[in-house]
This record gives structure tokens, sequence and C-alpha cells, in this order.
């Protein structure tokens, strides 16, 4: 199929053309007829895959044609609610189709003003756009084509009530239409609750909840692995963009100066960044000024930037969407993509949970090293060198050997239990599978063990 067979407006079909479109994506192909017909639209599908031009070219078309007067895109973040109207207004600049965004952090007056004076289509962010209802601001706003964009991230950032609530101050008599790339219960409730007879269409698959062109590996590591994991992976992975996720915000901080200070191009991304600091953050990593972009889940939310080749999980995410939407970054509008997760033994259950509520294929993976020992595998050899328990022969056998120096008997001990131990302390990172299969059946002995000797106290 080709896009003029959608007979768009013809200053639409100029944009369309320009913008170098020719044929649509499966997402497009989908959703544009119905958008046009006037249905209520249900959309799932990933970031990347083409779903601003698929909602904002019907959208679009219907103004040029003077079908609708006003449409409203909502969008989680203020970057992604930056980047719809940037989209929209080039696809749509021939037909003088007016395009604002409104967002927090910035005053009212001019946004207010602006849609005073007649835009066509405002994208916002749910918390600006609520008070300015609530507070009457924009009375003369009422749309007649509502798009909820990333409606799930919207949910996992805490927007669902000023979502329901913005839809009291909209006009009944509108089309609305919902795009996420996953659907949770809360979302499938609330296209219930706002959409009338919505037609639905996917273009992730039946079974698919994962990207199919990421590559997705873990490599399992000791917890005193990390930072050398990351390290030897930047080096050898053939990255062009890449976001590593940490867990907490100021993990952000120590990675993110500990690679700088290696000479890596990195720059943090977390909550507690003043909006300035964090739009200069962004755009420093858009023009690839900065390399490796370290940030928490919610500080990346929203975040849609191209050419991420990379998504490293330093610290698995805390549950399996959060995954979704942290390997969502890479393997965009087609492209291949990497997403690699560093795993302990205590986190190997939870990464098997992901994996089974996500649909995710991963590979275990491991990383040759460099020879020799490095601090990271001192430190190890040490610890099990003091975890040893003393053998009851010892002692006799120091006797039978004292005819040898000392210190070359130490030294040949030490060879030996370096030899023992190569696999985990620099001839390579992460462990290997039958290596992992013994750990875990270790690490289940051990937290049975553990149980039950609870069990035992508890009866006592």
């Amino acid at each position: 199929m080709k896009f003029s067979e959608f007979n768009f407006h013809r200053d639409i079909a100029k944009g369309v053309k320009i913008a170098g479109f020719r044929e649509p994506s499966p997402i497009q192909e989908e959703a544009i007829p119905i958008i046009a017909s006037g249905s209520d639209l249900v959309g799932q599908a990933h970031t990347g895959t083409g779903k601003t031009a698929a909602f904002g070219l019907p959208m679009m078309d219907k103004l040029a044609k003077g079908e609708i007067e006003r449409a409203l895109v909502i969008t989680p973040t203020r970057e992604l609610a930056t980047q719809v109207a940037d989209e929209l207004y080039h696809l749509g600049r021939f037909a003088g189709i007016r395009t604002l965004t409104v967002y927090g952090g910035v005053g009212y007056g001019r946004q207010i003003a602006l849609i005073h004076k007649g835009v066509q289509i405002v994208v916002a962010t749910p918390g600006r756009l609520k008070d300015l209802y609530k507070k009457g601001k924009i009375d003369v706003f009422n749309p007649e084509i509502v798009v909820l964009d990333e409606a799930d991230e919207m949910l996992d950032m805490g927007f669902l009530e000023e979502i329901k609530e913005i839809f009291e101050y909209i006009p009944q008599n509108r089309q609305t239409l919902l795009f996420s790339a996953t659907m949770p219960e809360p979302i499938k409730e609330l296209a219930n609750d706002i959409l009338y007879q919505p037609q639905f269409i996917s273009a992730v698959g039946d079974e698919e909840t994962t990207n199919n062109v990421i590559d997705q590996r873990y490599y399992m590591i000791n917890e005193n692995q990390r930072d050398e994991a990351l390290i030897k992976l930047l080096e050898t992975e053939e990255t062009n963009k890449c976001i590593v996720f940490c867990r907490m915000k100021r993990e952000v901080d120590r990675l993110t100066e500990h690679l700088q200070a290696l000479g890596f191009s990195a720059g943090g991304l977390h909550g507690d960044l003043e909006q300035r600091d964090r739009e200069i953050m962004i755009k420093s990593y858009r023009r690839s000024e900065i390399k490796i972009m370290v940030a928490t889940d919610v500080a990346a939310r929203g975040l849609d930037v191209k050419d991420v080749t990379h998504v490293f999980n330093f610290h698995i995410p805390f549950d399996p969407q959060s995954y979704v939407h942290r390997i969502g970054r890479t393997g965009r509008a087609g492209k291949s993509g990497q997403a690699i997760t560093l795993v302990t033994t205590e986190e190997f259950r939870e990464l098997q949970r992901i994996q089974k509520e996500v649909g995710a294929e991963m590979r275990l993976a491991t990383l040759q090293g460099g020879d020799g020992l490095d601090d990271t595998g001192r430190e190890y050899l040490a610890e099990q060198i003091r975890d040893i328990a003393i053998h009851k022969d010892a002692a006799d056998m120091l006797e039978y050997m004292s005819d040898m120096d000392k210190e070359m008997l130490i030294e040949k001990l030490m060879s030996r239990i370096i030899e023992q131990e190569k696999q985990h302390i620099g001839s390579q990172i992460g462990f290997d599978q039958e290596t992992v299969d013994t750990m875990m059946q270790n690490y289940v002995g051990e937290k049975k063990a553990t149980r039950n000797n609870n069990r035992r106290r508890k009866r006592r």
C-alpha cells in the first residue's frame, strides 16, 4: 500500500511527500482508515513504529478539510509532547495547521493566550492540562478528536486520575483514540470508560510484548562485578547511543561520575534534576554530544531518542512492565537493538519471572575479560579464601611439607586456587550455563535450609 491511496487533502499529502513517507507502517495502515471513518480506536504498538503519523495524519486531514476544528493529544511527558508537536507541525505545515504544546514548569499566560487565539491542535501533559480546565482558563477549547498517547506510561507515572478528570471537561460528542505499548488491566478499564464502541488493532502480534528486533542478553555476575562488567561491555560493544538504567538516583550520580572519570561521554538523568538541566541533558544526548545516558526509570519516561543501539540494565527493574519500557528505547522503527541485563544469583528468580510474564527471549552470555587479576578479581578471591573452613588435616600437611620454603608454599597454593577460580576472576565476565545451573542449585538448597531452620526455631 502507498500513502497516496489514503486520499489525504493535497496540503497534507505534500507534507507526507516532503517527509519522505512512501509506504505506511503496519500501525499506520490499520489505524488511518479507522480514524478517517470517525470510529474510536484502541491501538497497541511500540514507540517508534509510526504511531504519531498514524493518528496525526487522519486527524490533520480532517482539520484541513474542515470536518473538525480542534484536536487534543495528551502525552505523559514534556519531552514527548514537544516531539509529537514537532512531528505534527512538519506533516501539517503546508495546510497551515497551528500546533501548541502545553506543559508545566512555565507560565500559564502564553499557553492560555494562544489557545484563545484559536490553535487547532494542543499537545499537552496531564498535570498542566487538568489545571487549565479546572481553573476555567480554556473553556473555549472543545476538541472533537482526543488522543491518549503512551497510555501505559501515563498509568505508570500516576496520571490515571488526572486523565479521568480531564475527560469530565471534554465534550462527550468526540472521537477518542488510545495508544499504548502494553495493555494492563487499568488501561483496559480506562478504555471502557472513555471510548465508545472502539475498534481494536495491534501491531505487536498476539503474544508479543517485547520487540522482536531486540537481541536480549543477560550476564550472571557477582555483585562486586557490576562496574567492571558494564565497563567491559561499553568497551567491547559497538554502541552509538546507549541508556544505562539504575534503580536509584544516587546510583545514577555515582555511576555517571565513575564513567566520566574513565573518559566515557556520559550524563545522568533522574527526578532531582531541575527542568532546565533536564532539557539541556536530553538535547545534548539527542545531538550525540553525550553518548551514554545513565537514568532511572521515572526520568526516562517519554524519552524518545533515535539511534539508541543499546539498553543496559545495570540493575534489574522492579517489575516486568518496566523491563518492557526500558528495552523499548532501542530497536525502533524496525532497526535492531541490544538489551543487556546484569543479574546476580539473588536476582535470577526475578529475571525468570520477567521472562515468563513478558515473553522475553533472553539468552545467557559471557564476556571474555583481560588476562590476570584485576582489583575485582582479587577482592572476590580474598573473600573466597577468608570463607574457607580450616580442614582437620591442614596442620599435619603443613608439618609434612616443612622442608619447603613457606613463601613458595603459599604461592603454590594461591596458584592452585586462582586456577580453580579463574572463570570468576578475570578470564570472563558472567558465568557459563553449567556454572549458573550449579549456583542456582546451591542457592535454592541454601534458601530451603534457611526456611527449615526458621521453622524449627519457631517451633521451639
